[in-house]
């Protein structure tokens, strides 16, 4: 590559924290090859653009496509790379309608550079069409240093195994497949020197660390090799672990290791036993609940937060009623409520019994409700309270900047310098106009999003 070239890139994903990751790799890649991030002052147009897609439901699927047609209207010189779960079932709609120049799904992103500089000499589309059943291996991509954050997250895990009925993942994404441990505890040292004080483990099904590559090591045996090894690391926290999946002794470490984050997102999807069974989960209520109950006895005011999808088929209002009073009971911090939908080529989407639009709209609006409820309760537990906050970036909209605590509750503080990376002592004033985050403005932007 020629030295005097102005190579600079944008890139951007829709979706979980994967996708976060995985698209910072690629940024991370094209920067040791001379790339920079495009600067819209400096720079005319980007070379590159790489988005990273999502496919979890309908309204996924149509953001991406709205993006990627945003950027190539916006930047048409520019080499458009599109990846990721979306583009694994519609390649050809991407490459060819979209009209995105490389286009590669769930695999083989450590190869996207390779890809650019083909494309520059033939400009010919590439379209690198994987079969992700086929792949048996992890994928080694990696980060040093992440791009604009104080919060570095390590993928740890690819694929899942679980094939609840409604969920395409483990057919986009392919079988679960575990990385090397070596491998990240590599990339976890290099981000603490590098200066992170917060490290998110992250994958598809991370519970199911290790049970494809080693003989009783799991997640579990992950995670103390993580504390007991790096006692400089200031947080270690779980981006999302199936109940089914948390041994004794993953719950032990809690007590062991106040560097442990408090907080554990653990997806519930319904609180119907009956609507469970129908979505192939692979636990029940009691045990979901005595799970909980442990975990609080280690660790008393722990945030766990859970996903719940509303309007599965046969889901009935009596149905829902108890998954609303099972959200009561286990008093979650926070619910993330998502309405059921249809994606072909799952197991629901040919069930009788689908649920009307108007009915899932109610039911989200109620779950929603009760939500922002439990949450508000949660932080009051909390208000008028010292706790340490990691600041991480600068908001313009209040003039201030963001931090969480180890329980993932959100602040705002107001600084005339920099403080973005400081761990900060200061009391939690819940109803504090100039520093706490205000519930019903956070309340509208979730409504909003559902809309």
């Amino acid at each position: 590559m020629q030295s005097k070239e102005n190579l600079s890139f944008i890139i951007d994903y829709l979706g979980c924290k994967v996708n976060s990751y995985e698209v910072s790799c690629v940024g991370e890649d094209l920067i040791s090859h001379g790339f920079h991030e495009f600067n819209e002052k400096k720079d005319k147009n980007p070379t590159v653009i790489v988005i990273n897609t999502c496919s979890v439901t309908e309204k996924s699927d149509a953001k991406d496509r709205k993006l990627i047609k945003q950027y190539r209207k916006k930047y048409k010189k520019a080499i458009l790379v599109v990846m990721g779960c979306y583009t694994q079932k519609n390649y050809d709609l991407v490459a060819y309608e979209l009209d995105a120049d490389i286009v590669l799904g769930t695999s083989l992103r450590s190869k996207i550079f390779e890809y650019i500089q083909k494309f520059k000499e033939t400009k010919e589309k590439i379209i690198v069409n994987e079969i992700n059943n086929n792949i048996k291996q992890y994928e080694n991509i990696k980060l040093d240093k992440y791009l604009d954050r104080t919060r570095a997250y390590v993928k740890i895990q690819d694929g899942c195994d679980n094939y609840c009925t409604y969920c395409l993942i483990p057919y986009i994404r392919g079988r679960s497949r575990s990385r090397k441990k070596e491998e990240i505890f590599e990339e976890i040292r290099s981000l603490i020197d590098n200066g992170y004080k917060e490290i998110v483990l992250t994958g598809i099904d991370m519970g199911s660390y290790g049970l494809d590559i080693y003989q009783n090591y799991n997640i579990s045996s992950l995670l103390e090799d993580i504390l007991k090894n790096n006692k400089d690391l200031y947080r270690l926290r779980i981006s999302s672990i199936e109940e089914s999946q948390i041994d004794d002794k993953f719950i032990s470490l809690f007590k062991e290791y106040k560097n442990l984050a408090s907080h554990l997102h653990i997806p519930l999807q319904s609180g119907s036993e009956f609507i469970l069974k129908k979505m192939n989960r692979k636990y029940d209520l009691n045990n979901f609940k005595e799970k909980v109950k442990k975990i609080r006895s280690v660790r008393k005011n722990i945030s766990i937060t859970t996903d719940i999808i509303v309007g599965f088929p046969f889901e009935t209002d009596e149905e829902f009623e108890k998954t609303l009073q099972f959200a009561k009971t286990i008093k979650f911090s926070k619910i993330h409520c998502f309405p059921y939908s249809k994606r072909e080529g799952t197991i629901a989407a040919k069930l009788p019994e689908q649920v009307s639009d108007i009915d899932k709209k109610i039911r989200v609006a109620k779950l929603i409700a009760l939500s922002d409820k439990l949450e508000y309760e949660y932080a009051l537990k909390f208000n008028n309270k010292e706790m340490e906050f990691l600041v991480e970036n600068y908001d313009k909209t209040t003039k201030s900047y963001r931090a969480h605590s180890s329980n993932y509750l959100e602040y705002y503080i107001k600084s005339d310098e920099n403080i973005s990376g400081q761990i900060i002592k200061t009391k939690f004033v819940l109803n504090s106009e100039e520093k706490a985050i205000s519930i019903k403005n956070k309340i509208k932007s979730r409504i909003k999003s559902e809309e």
